[in-house]
């Protein structure tokens, strides 16, 4: 059985024969790529593949010929036709300022001195030190040179909460970019990496002729793995495994190709027993999303409904983060599908699998409720609630409501609005995995929640300070009608909250019967 490469980035390692190593081949990419442009910029989520494939786009270019025995690109690159390569890597460690910005950047340039066996003057700028680097080499070589740039953007990601920081990095970093485009005559091929994309925001003012490559179909499966390559390369491995389910939880980041799986959970999915945990997400910092949350009135249930543009997609702004952008560019939000609205191309987005669903949602819990542990008491008596006594509903969010601490209603922006308390509920039973539909639509108009599972419906409608209309509401417009053909029993569900008792004051409820469907 091959190994599984957890954590390697260095392709000549994995494809070390003597290590056995798993490698799902993207040569075929690499190769388009080199064969039709020359600047290219990639946003992919971290830990996605970006630093492996930089690596292989190395040791292309490099001739490392015997490396790619076996692989697409094998006998259709010219292996004897060998590059210099520039490697300009931000990945390791952490950025602290702007300072150690610069000394990052001063011993990258140091490094690549090194390896390449070239001398530039250690006391001029680092600006002018780079363009020296790429023009030595050149000479050097007597062959144009490569420049390979992984997670560009991560000085700035570092310092993203100290906005005084972040500018003079930007700044900084966008006059060490420039180098490039002025150093054309010398390059044969760019490649960048990142998470965001700040084209926006000036980062790329001096080097505006990047070809981005994000949303491009043809590179759709550049990172990743599509659910081919898990029957295929992963065979081995999936004895018992329910591909369905394995699908659910890890698969359905789209970029309109193939859709993939997170490479990251994949690999730590086997590597564990194949237990389904949220490995991806425990990797991460999340806790961005909350400081974002904190100055803004997001309305949660619409995460699931969400139409945006390109341009605000593209956007990431260091004072006004797009907090749509910011999901989606960070790996939390995926494309559903495309929406043609007169001449504008649109994008529906979605949470892109399970793993996401409960991890983003129970974070969200924390910041909504400011609960711990009694998140986990009341996740176990919503869901037996909804799935065998909808009655004891209405006694769980009583004292799911009134467990909430009266700072967090002070503290919360969100708390101030009518959709907090609707938002609560919500997240709760997302969190579950429960498939929640909000603002869902009829011929009548658009049903609160709905929550689908395999056996029922519930339908809930919610109010604030209006008493004895959200039940009607539902029954005097028949939304349940959507749902008749389903087969399912159906429980509709109207919940009113009081503003100054911040709780439930009012909790009907009804099971649609034949007869009721009928009037």
């Amino acid at each position: 059985m091959k190994k599984l490469p957890l954590g390697i980035t260095t392709f000549s390692h994995i494809r070390d024969k003597d290590e056995n190593y798993l490698y799902v081949d993207k040569t075929d990419i690499a190769y388009n790529l080199i064969e039709n442009g020359k600047y290219y910029f990639l946003s992919r989520p971290r830990r996605f593949g970006k630093s492996l494939f930089l690596d292989t786009l190395s040791d292309i270019f490099l001739g490392k010929k015997e490396l790619f025995e076996g692989l697409y690109i094998y006998d259709k690159w010219d292996f004897e036709e060998k590059y210099p390569v520039i490697r300009i890597d931000f990945a390791k460690g952490k950025i602290l300022d702007y300072n150690d910005s610069n000394e990052k950047i001063q011993e990258i340039l140091e490094e690549n001195e090194k390896a390449l066996g070239v001398k530039c003057d250690s006391e001029i700028y680092r600006r002018k030190c780079f363009s020296t680097l790429i023009e030595k080499v050149y000479e050097k070589y007597n062959q144009k040179v490569v420049i390979l740039i992984d997670e560009y953007d991560k000085p700035i990601l570092d310092n993203i909460t100290n906005i005084e920081e972040v500018y003079k990095i930007r700044d900084g970093l966008a006059n060490f970019y420039s180098v490039i485009k002025g150093s054309d005559k010398y390059i044969k091929f760019v490649f960048m990496t990142g998470v965001s994309k700040f084209s926006k925001m000036n980062l790329f003012s001096g080097l505006n002729n990047l070809q981005d490559i994000t949303m491009m179909k043809k590179y759709a499966t550049i990172c990743g793995y599509t659910h081919n390559d898990i029957k295929t390369t992963f065979k081995e491995y999936l004895q018992g495994i329910n591909l369905d389910k394995l699908k659910e939880w890890y698969n359905g980041y789209n970029y309109f190709g193939d859709p993939i799986y997170n490479p990251y959970d994949i690999l730590l999915f086997f590597s564990n027993e194949c237990e389904y945990k949220n490995y991806w997400w425990q990797t991460g910092n999340p806790n961005f999303l909350i400081e974002k949350l904190k100055t803004s009135t997001y309305n949660i249930p619409q995460l699931e409904n969400i139409i945006t543009n390109e341009e605000t997609l593209n956007t990431f702004d260091i004072e006004e983060i797009d907090f749509v952008a910011l999901l989606w560019q960070t790996g939390y939000l995926t494309f559903d599908k495309k929406v043609q609205k007169r001449e504008n191309t649109l994008y529906k987005m979605k949470l892109p699998n399970k793993e996401i669903q409960l991890s983003l949602n129970e974070l969200f819990l924390k910041y909504l409720t400011n609960q711990k542990q009694e998140i986990i008491q009341y996740q176990d008596e919503i869901y037996d609630d909804i799935t065998l006594n909808i009655p004891h509903l209405e006694k769980t969010l009583k004292a799911l409501f009134a467990s909430i601490p009266y700072n967090t209603y002070v503290k919360n922006e969100l708390a101030h609005y009518e959709g907090y308390y609707a938002t609560v509920v919500y997240t709760y039973l997302v969190s579950l995995g429960f498939i929640c539909i909000a603002e869902d639509v009829t011929n009548k108009g658009r049903i609160d929640l709905t929550i689908k599972l395999p056996n029922r419906i519930v339908i809930i409608e919610f109010k604030v300070d209006m008493q004895e209309r959200a039940l009607q509401q539902i029954k005097t417009k028949k939304y349940y009608e959507k749902y008749l053909n389903e087969e399912k029993e159906i429980y509709i569900v109207g919940i009113c909250f009081d503003s100054k008792e911040k709780n439930i004051v009012e909790f009907q409820w009804e099971k649609i019967s034949k007869r009721d469907s009928k009037e």
